[in-house]
C-alpha cells in the first residue's frame, strides 16, 4: 500500500514551498450539539464494517498523533540531525564556500511516518490570529470549527460548545477513546479531544470534563489544579472524583503494568513527573522510566475491542522545547513520538484492512530553522549530541543551586562543558569551543541568572535575548544551536502550515493542501457520525 519514500519526500517539500499561502476554504458543516444516542445505533452497524456514504471502508481503528508544535522544521531538523550521526562525513568534511569539491551528503534518517502512503500540508491560522495556540488549532482538528485562541471546543462568544469526533464515534459507534500525551492530560490538545470551555486556563473545569466522559483510557501527564482554582477554597479533588465514577487511577508503574482491559475505564499518571507535572522531556528520560511508546502499547492493550478504538496520542513536549528554543530537547521529543507512532505501525500490521494512523502538528513553535547566520551554508547537526540534559532539568538540577550557593562563573562553566559540551578551549578547530563574544553572551546572562545583575539592555532587547525563560540556560541552548547551524526567531507559535502524514485505510483521503478543519471533516466522513 505505501508508496515510495522518494514520493513522500517530493510532497513534503511542495508543502514547504505552499507556506505563503493562507486562504484555503473550510467545509461549512452545522453542529449538532445533540449527540445520536448509543440506543439510536443499531447492533449491526456497530458489529459490522461500517462503510460510509462515499462507499469507502470506514476504519476501525484510528491512532491520531499530534506533535504539538511540531511542523517541517521540526520534522527535517530531526531527520538531517540523525542522518548526521550516521554519516560522518556530513559533520567530518562539510563543503565551504572557498571549497567546491565537497563531501557528497547521504542525506537524512528519516521518521517512520515520513514514508507513510499519503502526506498533505494543513493551514493553521484560527479566528484571530495567523499565528495561533493549541486550543483553537486542536479544537480545528477534533471538531472542524475555527475558533479563537485560548478557547476550546466553543465558538468566539463562548456560548456554543462543538462535539468533538471523539465523543461523536464513542456515543454513536460504541468506539472506545485514549487519551494520551507528554504534558498535562487537561492541557490545551488533549483537552480539545473530550471539553469545552471558553478558556483553556480553566483546568480544573476541564478535568471535571474528563472524569465525565467516561473515555476508557487517559495516560500521561498529571492534571493541573486537580484541588480547583482557588486554593483557599479547594474543591474535591479530580482524582477522587475520577475514581467516584468508575475510574481506576495509578500513579506508579508497577501499578502500570498491571492494567489492561478488564479494568474498563483509566487514568495513569507517568510516574516520572518533572517540569509543571509533565512527563520528563525524552533528552532527561531513564531506561527505567516509561516512554510515549510505552503509554500507546498499553493504550491498544485496554481499549482493543470488537467495535474498535479512536486514539489520540499527543508529543506535547517538542513545544515546550521550542518555546525555549531547546532544539536538542525538540529533537528528541520528535524521536519519541516516532517511536510511539511505531506501536501503532505494528499494530496496523497484525489489522491492515482496518487500521488508520495519521500523524500531524497542531501548529509551528519557535520559528525553527535550518541554517544560521554565523555558519553561512555550513550546518554541524552532530554537535547537539553534546547537549546531555534538557533546559528544564537544567535550571531545576542545577541552576537554582547556583542561585543558593552564588555558584562562580568558573565552576559553572565547567558544568557547561559536561552537560552542553561547549569550552573554554580545545583542539583547534574544535567548532564547541566557545569565542569571546560567546563567553561574554554567557558571562553576562550567568550574572542576570544567579546575581540578578542588570545587563544594561532596555525590556525589548532582553525580552529577544531571554523570552521568559532562565537567562542562562536559554543562552547556552542559543549558542549550541547556532554552532550547530539552527536557529529560532520566536518564543511563540509561527503560521507555519503543518505536515498531515496518513497510512492505512482511506489514507489517500489526506493528500494536498488544505484547511486543518479539514481533518475532522475527512475523518467525520469516512467513519459516517452525525
Amino acid at each position: 500500500m505505501r508508496k515510495n519514500l522518494n514520493r513522500a519526500t517530493a510532497i513534503l517539500m511542495s508543502g514547504l514551498l505552499l507556506m505563503g499561502l493562507t486562504g484555503c476554504g473550510t467545509k461549512d458543516t452545522e453542529n449538532n450539539t445533540e449527540s445520536t444516542t448509543k440506543a439510536e445505533i443499531t447492533q449491526e452497524v456497530v458489529t459490522e464494517n461500517i462503510v460510509a456514504d462515499s462507499g469507502e471502508q470506514a476504519p476501525k481503528y484510528v491512532f491520531m498523533f499530534i506533535g504539538d508544535g511540531m511542523s517541517y522544521p521540526q520534522l527535517q531538523s530531526t531527520s538531517d540531525y540523525l542522518g548526521a550521526l550516521k554519516d560522518e562525513d556530513y559533520f567530518m568534511a562539510q563543503p565551504s564556500l572557498d571549497d567546491n569539491q565537497g563531501a557528497i551528503l547521504d542525506g537524512p534518517q528519516y521518521l517512520n511516518f515520513m514514508n507513510f502512503e499519503a502526506v498533505g500540508s494543513a493551514v493553521t491560522y484560527d479566528s484571530n490570529s495567523f499565528a495561533p495556540d493549541s486550543a483553537s488549532t486542536a479544537t480545528s482538528l477534533s471538531t472542524g470549527n475555527k475558533t479563537y485562541s485560548g478557547t476550546i471546543n466553543v465558538d468566539e462568544t463562548g456560548t456554543i460548545e462543538y462535539e468533538t469526533i471523539t465523543e461523536k464515534v464513542h456515543n454513536q459507534l460504541d468506539m472506545k477513546v485514549g487519551i494520551i500525551t507528554s504534558v498535562n492530560l487537561n492541557h490545551a490538545t488533549p483537552a480539545a479531544y473530550y471539553a469545552h470551555q471558553a478558556s483553556r486556563s480553566n483546568y480544573y473545569d476541564i478535568g471535571v470534563e474528563l472524569v465525565e466522559s467516561d473515555f476508557e483510557y487517559f495516560a500521561g501527564g498529571g492534571l493541573l489544579k486537580p484541588d480547583g482554582h482557588d486554593s483557599e477554597n479547594p474543591s474535591e479533588n479530580l482524582y477522587g472524583l475520577a475514581e467516584d465514577n468508575g475510574y481506576k487511577v495509578v500513579m506508579t508503574q508497577a501499578e502500570a503494568e498491571k492494567i489492561s482491559a478488564e479494568d474498563e475505564k483509566v487514568i495513569i499518571i507517568d510516574e516520572h513527573l518533572a517540569d509543571s507535572d509533565s512527563m520528563s522531556y525524552e533528552i532527561d528520560r531513564t531506561e527505567d522510566m516509561w516512554s510515549l511508546a510505552d503509554y500507546v502499547e498499553k493504550g491498544i492493550e485496554v481499549l482493543d475491542n470488537d467495535n474498535g478504538f479512536f486514539m489520540m496520542c499527543e508529543g506535547g513536549k517538542i513545544d515546550w522545547a521550542c518555546h525555549a528554543n531547546d532544539a536538542a530537547s525538540s529533537i528528541h521529543d520528535t524521536v519519541a513520538l516516532s517511536d510511539a507512532v511505531q506501536v501503532a505501525i505494528d499494530f496496523a500490521k497484525e489489522h491492515p484492512e482496518e487500521t488508520l494512523i495519521i500523524v500531524t502538528g497542531d501548529h509551528e513553535t519557535g520559528g525553527l530553522t535550518i541554517g544560521f547566520a554565523g555558519t553561512n551554508y555550513d550546518t554541524y547537526l552532530t554537535l547537539l549530541e553534546s547537549q546531555k540534559i534538557s533546559f528544564a532539568k537544567y535550571d531545576s538540577d542545577y541552576v537554582a543551586s547556583y542561585k543558593d550557593n552564588k555558584t562562580s562563573f568558573d565552576e559553572v562553566l565547567v558544568d557547561i562543558e559536561e552537560l552542553f559540551g561547549l569550552k573554554i578551549e580545545g583542539e583547534e578547530g574544535d567548532k564547541l569551543v566557545l569565542t569571546d563574544y560567546e563567553k561574554e553572551q554567557l558571562r553576562v546572562a550567568y550574572e542576570k541568572s544567579i546575581n540578578g545583575t542588570e545587563t544594561g539592555e532596555d525590556a525589548q532587547l532582553e525580552y529577544v535575548m531571554y523570552g521568559t525563560y532562565e537567562p542562562l540556560s536559554v543562552t547556552i541552548t542559543h549558542i549550541l544551536n547556532n554552532k550547530s547551524g539552527v536557529s529560532f526567531t520566536s518564543y511563540c507559535h509561527t503560521g507555519l502550515p503543518v505536515a498531515v502524514l496518513a497510512d492505512g485505510v482511506n489514507a489517500e483521503e489526506f493528500d494536498g493542501y488544505y484547511d486543518n478543519t479539514e481533518i475532522y471533516h475527512k475523518l467525520a466522513d469516512m467513519l459516517n457520525v452525525e
